[in-house]
């Protein structure tokens, strides 16, 4: 775990001290972090995680592009200490982070209805959360890729919640709300193996989604807007409430 957060340590710093020359037309307050927070509520059996932006939170969304290739994302993204197995993953080498999503051209939360319209497939718009592991990827300029694995890979376990794809990633349901500068979602206790004790940090990020080119992930991202921490060492802990 050390010696790959300071690998993605060396690969954020490097990517957003020369953001400069590769920002998107995300990049604004909506996404500049100012707090980052997880909290324990034991009467509920909860943790609430929130990020707080100098900007509004959530109001900016991609545009569409009109395809699954090349399709857009933006995130709010949670790296933590968490192991793969406290969310429904096989043990496997990378970082369990909790990515805050929103892209129109594709929905990947078969099971939710977010929009509440008695269409599944429609509502990728709307922010939503994944579980996800990233690893370092030098093919992509924010040097981050979310885990992907071969099909036929016996050895792999994603939780039954899970889009489908053949990358670490699945789709939890949990609530997420916007609300000016703040963007929060809701766990439960049991959703993560009763931890409480674990480490985490804030991101802001634009990612793209790959379906045509076989050098490059199939998520990769593409621009770190912000770092909560400066320095992606997760240096946050659990509050109680």
């Amino acid at each position: 775990m050390k010696t790959i957060l300071l690998l993605l340590t060396a690969t954020l710093f490097l990517n957003t001290t020369n953001s400069c020359a590769q920002e998107s037309e995300y990049k604004n307050d909506d996404f500049k972090i100012n707090e980052v927070n997880v909290t324990h509520n034991a009467d509920l059996g909860v943790t609430i995680w929130e990020i707080s932006v100098d900007g509004t939170a959530g109001k900016t969304t991609p545009k569409k592009a009109g395809q699954l290739d090349s399709a857009p994302v933006l995130g709010y993204v949670f790296p933590t200490s968490l192991q793969p197995t406290d969310v429904g993953f096989n043990q496997t080498d990378g970082i369990v982070a909790l990515a805050l999503t929103s892209h129109p051209d594709f929905d990947d939360t078969p099971l939710w209805d977010e929009n509440n319209d008695k269409d599944y497939a429609n509502d990728g718009v709307v922010w939503h959360p994944h579980w996800v592991i990233l690893h370092e990827d030098k093919r992509v300029n924010g040097g981050l890729s979310v885990k992907q694995f071969k099909k036929t890979d016996k050895t792999v376990v994603l939780p039954p919640t899970n889009s489908g794809m053949p990358m670490y990633m699945d789709s939890p349901g949990y609530p997420v709300k916007t609300k000016e500068n703040t963007i929060k979602v809701i766990v439960p206790d049991y959703r993560i193996n009763n931890r409480t004790d674990f480490g985490y940090d804030g991101v802001t990020a634009f990612m793209k989604v790959n379906t045509s080119n076989e050098i490059l992930p199939m998520l990769g991202v593409y621009e770190v807007f912000s770092v909560a921490s400066g320095d992606l060492s997760l240096p946050y802990k659990v509050k109680k409430q």
